[in-house]
C-alpha cells in the first residue's frame, strides 16, 4: 500500500456570493437604522430630565424679574443716584419684583387677603379655566411629538371642530344630557378628521407635516371667517357682524356640584390625560407609535406600518385639539365665535407639550403652569402696572431654554450627558479625519 496521498481533483469553480463580492465597507443596515433629523431633534429636546425643566422655568422667571425691574418707574428713578445710595435701588428692585410675582401668585393660586374662603380660591378656578383647553391641545401636540411629527395645526383643528359643532348641534335643541356630549363628540371627530388629513397626505405622498398643518391653519381660518358672514351657515341671525350663533344653554358644559368656578371640562381633561397616558405608554399601538418616533426606518424593518401609525397619530392629535376647541365654545366663550376663537391656544400648546416633555402628566402640569401665568398676568397689570407682555416673554423664554438643554447645563454648571460627550468625541474624530491626523499621534492630535 502506498503511503502517498492520492491526488485530488480540483474543486469546481463556484461563483462567489454577492456578499462576498461586495467591497468591504459599512453594513447596509446602517442606512436602515439612521434616525431622521426631525426625530433626533425631538428626541434630544424631550429626553431631558425634570431637573432641566425646573431650571428652565426658574431661569425664565429670573429673566422675567429682570425685565420687571428694568421697566419699573421707581427702579429707574432710584437708579439715577445709584452710586450715592445703592441700597435704595436694590430696595426698589426687590419691591418691584416681589410685588409683581406676588400679584401673579394671588391672581392665579390663592388670594390671602380675600374676606372668605370661596373668594380666596377663586383665582385657582380661573387658572384651571385657562388651563383646560391648553392641556387638551397640548396632549394632542404631545401625541404627535412622540411619533416624531410636528403638529403646528392645532389652531386649524380647533377652528374646524368649532364650525362643525355649530353647524351640526347648535340648532338641535336637545336635552342637555344629550346635546352636551353630542356637541363634544362632533367637535372631536371634526378635529380628528382635519388632523387625519395631514397624516394621510404625509403617509401617501411624503409631504412634510409642518407645511401641511401651517397651510391648513390658513384654510381653516379663512373658511370660518367666511362662514360667520353667511346667515345660512354660521352667522348669528339678525346680526351684520361676522360672528356665529351663541352656544345654546343646553350645549354648554355644566358646572361641577358645589364649585361655581369649575365645570365638567376639568373632569373631561383629566380623563383625556389618563387616556393619552394609557395609549402612549401601555397600549400596543402606543408601543408602535414610540418605535416610529425613535426611528421610523428601524420600525419599518421590524414590520411596523409607519404610514398607518402616522395617520393614527394625527387622528388622535387632531381629535384632542378639537376637544380644546369644544372647551372654548362650550365653556369659555359661549356668546358666539369667529376665526379667532382659538385665542392663541393652538400655538401655546406647543410650548405646553415641550415643557411637559410630551408625557401625558407632564403636559397636564405644564398646562396648569401656563394657565396660572395667564390668570396671574391680569392682576400683575392691574395692581403693579406690569405689562402683560412680560408674561409672554417668560413663556417664550421657557420654550427657548427647554429646547436648549446644553444651555441650561452650561449656565448652572451641570455635568454633560453621555450623548453630548459622545457627540463631542465624534466631532473631534471627524476633524482629525479631515486633517488626516493619526489619532495615535498625541502630538499631532494636540496640534
Amino acid at each position: 500500500m502506498s503511503t502517498e496521498s492520492e491526488p485530488q481533483a480540483p474543486a469546481p469553480d463556484v461563483p462567489e456570493s454577492p456578499a462576498a463580492q461586495a467591497p468591504a465597507g459599512p453594513p447596509m443596515t446602517r442606512n436602515i437604522q439612521e434616525i431622521p433629523v426631525s426625530n433626533r431633534v425631538l428626541h434630544d429636546i424631550l429626553r431631558g430630565s425634570a431637573v432641566n425643566t425646573v431650571l428652565a422655568v426658574l431661569l425664565a422667571l429670573i429673566v422675567g424679574g429682570v425685565l420687571i425691574a428694568l421697566t419699573n418707574a421707581e427702579v429707574q428713578a432710584a437708579a439715577g443716584y445709584f452710586f450715592a445710595r445703592p441700597l435704595d435701588t436694590l430696595a426698589a428692585v426687590w419691591a418691584a419684583v416681589a410685588g409683581g410675582y406676588g400679584a401673579l401668585f394671588s391672581g392665579s393660586i390663592i388670594n390671602f387677603s380675600a374676606p372668605d374662603f370661596a373668594t380666596a380660591i377663586k383665582p385657582l378656578g380661573n387658572t384651571i379655566g385657562f388651563a383646560v383647553p391648553l392641556i387638551a391641545a397640548g396632549l394632542g401636540i404631545a401625541v404627535a411629538f412622540r411619533v416624531g411629527l410636528f403638529n403646528i395645526g392645532a389652531r386649524g383643528q380647533m377652528l374646524i371642530a368649532c364650525a362643525a359643532a355649530a353647524l351640526v348641534t347648535f340648532q338641535l335643541n336637545l336635552p342637555a344630557l344629550i346635546q352636551v356630549p353630542l356637541t363634544l363628540i362632533v367637535g372631536i371627530a371634526a378635529g380628528a378628521l382635519w388632523g387625519g388629513l395631514v397624516g394621510l397626505l404625509k403617509a401617501r405622498t411624503g409631504a412634510h407635516e409642518v407645511i401641511l398643518t401651517i397651510m391648513l391653519n390658513y384654510v381653516a381660518f379663512y373658511l370660518i371667517s367666511w362662514m360667520v358672514r353667511v346667515p345660512e351657515l354660521l352667522q348669528k341671525p339678525g346680526q351684520i357682524q361676522p360672528i356665529s350663533r351663541p352656544t345654546p344653554v343646553n350645549g354648554q358644559l355644566p358646572k361641577l356640584p358645589g364649585l361655581d368656578q369649575l365645570d365638567w371640562g376639568f373632569v373631561i381633561v383629566i380623563v383625556a390625560t389618563l387616556f393619552v397616558w394609557w395609549l402612549v405608554e401601555r397600549s400596543s399601538l402606543g408601543f408602535r407609535m414610540r418605535a416610529v418616533g425613535e426611528n421610523p426606518h428601524a420600525a419599518r424593518a421590524a414590520g411596523i406600518s409607519v404610514p398607518r401609525v402616522y395617520i393614527y397619530a394625527m387622528l388622535f392629535s387632531g381629535g384632542l385639539a378639537g376637544m380644546a376647541g369644544m372647551f372654548q365654545i362650550q365653556s369659555t366663550i359661549t356668546s358666539g365665535f369667529d376665526g379667532n376663537i382659538d385665542a392663541g391656544i393652538g400655538f401655546t400648546a406647543i410650548t405646553v407639550a415641550l415643557l411637559g416633555r410630551s408625557r401625558a402628566w407632564g403636559t397636564f402640569w405644564a398646562g396648569l403652569l401656563f394657565g396660572a401665568l395667564k390668570a396671574g398676568s391680569f392682576p400683575m397689570q392691574a395692581l403693579q402696572s406690569i405689562p402683560v407682555d412680560i408674561v409672554l416673554v417668560v413663556q417664550s423664554l421657557i420654550v427657548l431654554f427647554i429646547a436648549a438643554p446644553p444651555l441650561i447645563r452650561t449656565i448652572f454648571f451641570l455635568p454633560k450627558t453621555d450623548s453630548e460627550r459622545s457627540a463631542r468625541s465624534r466631532a473631534r474624530a471627524a476633524r482629525r479625519a479631515e486633517r488626516h491626523i493619526d489619532p495615535s499621534d498625541s502630538k499631532a492630535a494636540a496640534a
